[in-house]
């Protein structure tokens, strides 16, 4: 069984360019292609795939279930693996981990990576997908799944967002398996309040048509007020620790310890 590398990204060249290098210098031996599919980046994507030898595909309209078939399609091999810009990979044995799996057993639609407390934690207690498919399900920015599987059932493009959890509880209804590996990888973004804004928008939508979530209007004006306090809050504490600082500085100037 051979692996393929799918990463999606969007003006994230810097973070890209790392995974690009980290997959290169570190695990040539373990895949054997790496596709970048990219939703009309304006950054240098296209020139940094060709210095990495990884294959670009541009796409013009993004959803995340949309981009997910199309890593999928794109993909040529039985294991696919897939990566947004902002992860990379840690363990030195991260592919070799998800291979034996596979090979060791033929029911397996997916596996998911280890990046988080979270999931190190639902990892040792043996949290099973099947009984909880949001904690112990895909998460498709360090996950595995099998091209076969897929084949049978594609992502659907008509969710907001939670495409890998509303694929695993799918599979996993149609008696597939999902497990835990022990391959860590990390995962690094910063995201504007814009970004933040938008993530949550989706987020509402998906917990309702995924996990069946009501949000009630007095829950979110709670919200609202308890924000509002934390804000006030936080506000006071940070200068009252600027003032303590700054005339912590002051007192150290005037007494100043000897030097060694």
């Amino acid at each position: 069984m051979k692996i393929s590398v799918v990463i999606r990204t969007k003006n994230q060249s810097p973070a890209l360019g790392f995974l690009l290098r980290n997959l290169k210098e570190r695990y040539t031996s373990d895949i054997d292609e790496i596709v970048v599919i990219d939703n009309n980046s304006t950054d240098d994507t296209p020139s940094l795939c060709q210095q990495y030898h990884a294959r670009y595909v541009k796409i013009e309209q993004f959803s995340y279930g949309g981009s997910a078939n199309t890593a999928a399609t794109e993909a040529k091999n039985e294991i696919i693996v897939i990566f947004s810009a902002h992860s990379y990979p840690v363990s030195h044995d991260f592919f070799k981990l998800i291979k034996k799996r596979f090979l060791a057993n033929p029911n397996l639609a997916g596996l998911r990576c280890l990046h988080s407390t979270n999931d190190y934690r639902a990892f040792i207690k043996g949290v099973q997908a099947v009984d909880n498919a949001n904690r112990a399900g895909l998460i498709f920015s360090g996950s595995a799944f099998a091209k076969a599987v897929w084949e049978q059932y594609p992502f659907r493009e008509d969710v907001a967002t939670f495409e890998d959890k509303e694929w695993s509880k799918r599979v996993l209804s149609k008696g597939f398996d999902i497990e835990f590996v022990p391959a860590i990888f990390h995962y690094e973004i910063k995201r504007t309040r814009a970004q933040e804004y938008f993530r949550f928008k989706n987020d509402v939508i998906g917990n309702y048509q995924l996990w069946h979530e009501e949000v009630k209007t007095s829950s979110a004006f709670k919200g609202l007020i308890a924000t509002i306090f934390k804000t006030f809050y936080n506000a006071i504490i940070q200068l009252y620790y600027a003032i303590k600082r700054f005339t912590y500085i002051l007192r150290f100037n005037f007494n100043k310890p000897s030097k060694f």
